[in-house]
């Protein structure tokens, strides 16, 4: 598993592409990981909507909820489903559209310096063990391909903006994911 240095594309990940990103900002140093949850419809699992939103394809006449977030256009880098597959949509070089208006450390539009990582979840039940190890694997390849990405700048969505959102959710551990990342 690796970063190929010229797509910017995880060696390991389906790569399935999502029109749902563009250029980053000239000169922009990628120097955090978002962590997301993600679920559709909410509380629902492997139902193949996150893929079919991030691409633009999803038919919203197929449940009720979907009717709420029909104008929004969404994607992250790679989404890493309950079983930890991870399917990439949008190289680590461009910029995924997952984190909307938001904040850190004084500096807002934290897609222009991100990455995004949605894992299969939601806010009111834990996550899978191997979605832990591909998301720790997965940091730990990040953080040498983009070194100023360091533990400090790896956070939850909730974190970034606050009041707004909340996941990855309280049931995500996060000293489970600093111990793999430490190991």
């Amino acid at each position: 598993m690796r970063i190929d240095p010229n797509t910017h594309l995880l060696s390991s990940a389906r790569y399935v592409a999502s029109p749902n990103g563009d250029e980053r900002p000239e000169n922009t140093t990628i120097d955090m990981v978002v962590v997301h949850g993600i679920s559709l419809p909410p509380g629902q699992f492997g139902t193949g909507a996150i893929e079919q939103f991030f691409r633009g394809e999803l038919d919203f006449s197929t449940h009720p909820y979907f009717a709420t977030i029909k104008d929004l256009r969404v994607s992250s880098h790679l989404l890493i489903n309950r079983q930890g597959v991870v399917t990439q949509f949008i190289p680590f070089s461009r910029r995924a559209w997952h984190a909307g208006a938001s904040f850190f450390q004084g500096r807002e539009q934290c897609n222009n310096f991100s990455i995004g990582i949605e894992l299969e979840g939601t806010d009111d039940e834990p996550y899978e063990k191997e979605q832990y190890q591909e998301l720790a694997k997965t940091i730990k390849l990040l953080m040498q391909a983009y070194p100023a990405i360091t533990r400090e700048r790896i956070v939850g969505h909730s974190d970034i903006a606050p009041g707004r959102k909340t996941d990855p959710g309280r049931f995500f551990d996060w000293e489970y994911l600093d111990c793999l990342l430490r190991g």
